[in-house]
């Protein structure tokens, strides 16, 4: 008489399968190249956000008139704010404007640093007490000069408005942190009545610089 006993041989294991969407390897994968994607978008919309500004193809000296020939398109990085202080490259060049302050090779073209041809500018060497002359003041900027009378309590007035900065030493130029600043401004003919008084209050250090901006 036989007996079955079934078969002798041990049941295969269930093998584990693991659904591919819940990989975690697949979701890391797919980060990494979203990743890549917007990184590369990116810098492809930054390189094309550029704007076209005139610089000097060689030195710029004052009282000379600019020409096409004196300048070469370039594009740069720039916020709103700072685009408005050079000349576009996308418009026309300004006709009959003169060097108001020295240029050099290579630097971009600030528009306050031309003036009518006709405007007569007058440069005018100006000393000032150190602590008289905001710290980011720079040649090009457009100032107000003012003067005080040296009575305590009266308030100073201004003798020359939107007047331009042609020179002015670097704050490592100075001989100490009290020395006065020499700032040469330029000066058009209309307003050549207030030179005289600034002048002569300079000498007794009661002239100050303000810009805005």
């Amino acid at each position: 008489m036989t007996k079955d006993l079934g078969t002798s041989g041990t049941p295969a294991a269930a093998r584990s399968l693991r659904t591919p969407w819940r990989d975690p390897r697949l979701w890391t994968g797919v980060a990494l190249v979203a990743a890549s994607i917007a990184v590369g978008a990116r810098v492809m919309a930054g390189a094309d956000d550029l704007t076209p500004v005139w610089a000097a193809r060689s030195d710029l000296q004052p009282g000379v008139t600019i020409r096409s020939s004196d300048v070469v398109a370039t594009s740069v990085h720039l916020d709103d704010r700072a685009a408005r202080r050079y000349l576009r490259a996308d418009r026309p060049l300004p006709h009959d404007r003169r060097v108001l302050r020295a240029v050099a090779e290579g630097e971009l073209v600030p528009a306050a640093a031309l003036g009518a041809e006709a405007a007569g500018v007058v440069s005018v060497p100006v000393s000032v007490p150190a602590g008289a002359v905001p710290p980011s003041l720079v040649p090009g900027a457009v100032v107000d000069v003012w003067v005080a009378s040296g009575d305590r309590g009266e308030a100073a007035s201004p003798v020359l408005d939107d007047v331009v900065v042609l020179e002015v030493p670097a704050p490592d130029e100075l001989l100490g942190a009290g020395s006065d600043r020499e700032v040469v401004v330029g000066v058009p003919a209309t307003a050549r009545d207030g030179v005289g008084r600034v002048l002569a209050a300079a000498r007794d250090g009661r002239v100050s610089i303000t810009r805005e901006g």
